[in-house]
């Protein structure tokens, strides 16, 4: 009574049959595939077709170990069916997914360019966020490393000096640990309530059906530097449209890439990040009660006083304006402005850029910005991944893991929308 043909235990709309019919329409040599055109001579390597499939396959049910892998090849029937009874050891699994980063992004977006061509991103709004994934690397081992390179730099700082005796075993011992540390790259980033060593994940998602257009993995806990990179990748995945919507939290507070950002067309919404003036328990007139004077290029304050451009800081990215102690002396709303001689207020190098991103960030577009790009994290995190630590060391192993996850997510979201039989018609059409 078993059914002898494998076909017949993978229904007509099974997911598999989607992986199949995407991974078959690739190129895979001209993606960066290796081994994608078997050798004349020799033993035939697995085709990375087949491999591409199997982490697609078992990125979609929570399998990452290049082991589980393995096993479920003997074992899960929807495999042998995908994979045509191959079983692949565990270490040319785990081979392929560590020398493909760049075609796995390739691939990527590929299926990006196809969910284009059916309609399925429409490229109008584009969310950016990002999120925490813990390296592989251990607490312990950061902070020796980190406690290595400390002592590396007295060293260099003594021998300068001339005021100690350097053991050269030792540096040398040190210098070698740090040699062959396996994640030179990742540092500490507050995940959790805690500090861990984690990348950060950042992701641009179209607003039409949540569908993730571009990724990047970066060391930096902060996102205030990703902003002008991730919309510029993005509208390098969208082929360079003639304007382009951003929306973004306030973590993505930067006048000086939001400002670079409409001169490529591209329109941010951001609500900008604003200094706080603490001193006086909080109640001295704050920063947004002085009105800036481009004609003279200085200040008036609440009282109707010029506060002058005194220096300009490329580290703060301000300038900085000061009042005349004489003026301050004898100002009647003093007692309400400061406790020093003077007041002093700093304006942004470019303060009408972020200015104009923070009028665009209404409530509407913040609440537009949750709904599309929290889900696709939360997807990624507990559904594809099934915790969010990564099992490759380094950014470019944490970009492979990113990239597979990515494609396996947007598969995912593409035959929610439009069923698995639809999908794969239009990828075996396509």
């Amino acid at each position: 009574m078993f059914p002898v043909v494998l076909d017949d235990l993978v229904p007509v709309d099974h997911v598999c049959r989607v992986i199949d019919a995407f991974v078959d329409g690739l190129a895979m040599a001209e993606l960066g595939f290796e081994r994608a055109e078997a050798a004349e001579t020799g033993r035939p390597g697995y085709d990375p077709r087949d491999l591409l499939k199997l982490y697609l396959y078992g990125y979609l049910h929570t399998i990452r170990s290049s082991r589980r892998l393995e096993a479920e090849c003997l074992r899960n029937v929807e495999l042998m069916w995908l994979l045509g009874r191959l079983y692949p050891d565990h270490k040319s699994i785990a081979e392929f997914r560590r020398m493909h980063v760049e075609a796995v992004t390739n691939a990527g977006a590929e299926l990006v360019r196809f969910a284009r061509s059916c309609g399925l991103i429409k490229g109008e709004w584009i969310a950016i966020d990002g999120t925490k994934f813990r390296a592989v690397s251990s607490r312990d081992s950061i902070l020796e490393r980190n406690a290595l390179r400390r002592y590396l730099d007295s060293c260099e700082k003594a021998d300068e000096e001339q005021q100690a005796t350097i053991d050269p075993s030792a540096v040398q011992a040190a210098m070698e640990k740090l040699r062959h540390h396996k994640e030179p790259e990742v540092g500490f980033i507050p995940v959790a309530r805690t500090n861990a060593p984690a990348y950060n994940v950042q992701t641009a998602v179209d607003a039409e059906h949540a569908l993730i257009l571009t990724h990047a993995v970066t060391v930096d806990a902060g996102d205030n530097r990703c902003l002008l990179p991730m919309a510029e990748a993005a509208s390098k995945a969208l082929e360079q449209p003639a304007t382009l919507n951003v929306v973004a939290d306030a973590g993505y507070s930067n006048g000086e890439q939001a400002g670079r950002c409409e001169e490529l067309g591209i329109v941010t919404h951001v609500p900008a990040t604003r200094g706080v003036n603490t001193h006086g328990d909080g109640n001295f007139f704050n920063r947004s009660a002085f009105r800036y004077q481009a004609e003279t290029d200085c200040m008036i304050c609440p009282a109707g006083k010029a506060l002058k451009r005194k220096q300009l800081s490329r580290k703060d990215c301000a300038v900085y304006y000061q009042a005349e102690a004489s003026a301050c002396g004898a100002c009647s709303l003093k007692s309400r402005c400061t406790q020093s001689a003077h007041r002093m207020v700093a304006r942004h190098l470019h303060e009408e850029a972020l200015d104009r991103m923070n009028q665009r960030a209404t409530p509407a577009l913040m609440r537009l910005r949750r709904s599309v790009v929290e889900h696709p994290f939360g997807t990624l995190k507990y559904r594809i991944f099934g915790h969010p630590r990564l099992l490759l060391r380094g950014v470019r192993g944490a970009q492979t893991e990113i990239g597979i996850a990515v494609m396996a997510y947007n598969l995912k979201r593409m035959v929610n929308v439009l069923g698995a039989s639809s999908l794969r018609q239009k990828l075996t059409a396509a």
